[in-house]
């Protein structure tokens, strides 16, 4: 009777330990396929070597629990007598050779394709700052600075009052994203102003560090319009938390528009620089005159 309770309790223990059904549907065991070209063919070669890699183990688990049963003493099974085979040696060397040879031509196919820029539609550099990223469009003449949104930055503080669970995207969302055209080949210049970062967007399959004094070099191709978000991935000081990436895929005639304001905002303000300039020069040159 006390075994029964005993194993009642284990399992009420083992449930609450559970997670909910809600956080069950939000795991992902799998690694996500991405939007991008490039994520999809990581995720197609991740499969690839991921079923290669069950066969195997299946084989080999398959041979030894079958060896096991059916060659074991109570059996009457004899050990064999030989301490050498060259067939057997030429068998399992050959064998592993031919399935890594498999395996490294698409995985080469794929490293050489992910550092291939060439042909690419537009170029963004990419620097990164404690805590901050700048994104400068070098086809473009467009450059901007892309922080933590405030709503976020000041949720994070401590006694702020603020609840982080009533603001959408906390941590996760900036003031000014990337903006890029869907469909369009970007090459992403990366570098850093500081300490080393690392520029990552989970659904574009790719992640780049940043290193002072040396530019790396990625690419991306969105085929889905969209807002996609992540994060640096380096260590990169005490709000290394507070760096979020986001980048904002439009349409074609979307993002020439988006660009259009861009440089018109970035016209106006040195003309607003100038305007006050004159301003302020005038009463100077009056009282000089006096």
């Amino acid at each position: 009777m006390k075994i029964v309770k005993y194993a009642a309790a284990g399992s009420i223990a083992g449930a609450a330990l559970l997670p909910s059904g809600a956080a069950l549907a939000a795991w992902e065991l799998n690694m996500p396929v991405g939007v991008t070209e490039l994520s999809r063919n990581i995720h197609g070669l991740h499969m690839l070597i991921l079923w290669v890699c069950v066969l195997i183990a299946v084989a080999v688990f398959g041979m030894m629990i079958y060896s096991i049963v059916k060659f074991r003493h109570s059996q009457g099974a004899v050990p064999a007598n030989f301490d050498h085979s060259t067939k057997a040696e030429i068998i399992w060397t050959i064998i592993p050779v031919a399935i890594l040879v498999g395996m490294a031509i698409p995985a080469a196919a794929t490293l050489v394709k992910i550092e291939d820029t060439r042909g690419s539609d537009m170029t963004v550099k990419v620097t990164g700052y404690q805590w901050k990223w700048q994104y400068e469009y070098l086809d473009q003449n467009v450059s901007f600075f892309s922080t933590l949104a405030r709503d976020s930055d000041a949720a994070r503080q401590t006694g702020s009052g603020a609840n982080p669970y009533e603001i959408e995207n906390y941590l996760l969302e900036v003031d000014n994203p990337m903006v890029v055209p869907v469909g369009k080949k970007v090459r992403v210049l990366l570098t850093s102003n500081d300490v080393i970062h690392s520029w990552w967007v989970p659904a574009f399959g790719m992640k780049k560090d940043a290193i002072p004094g040396f530019v790396n070099e990625m690419w991306f191709r969105a085929d889905e319009p969209g807002i996609y978000r992540g994060q640096c991935a380096e260590l990169c000081g005490r709000d290394h938390a507070f760096m979020p990436v986001v980048v904002n895929v439009l349409s074609e005639a979307e993002y020439e528009s988006w660009l259009e304001q861009q440089k018109g905002g970035q016209a106006a303000a040195p003309a607003a620089a100038s305007a006050e300039t004159v301003e302020n020069a005038a009463p100077a040159t009056a009282a000089a005159a006096e």
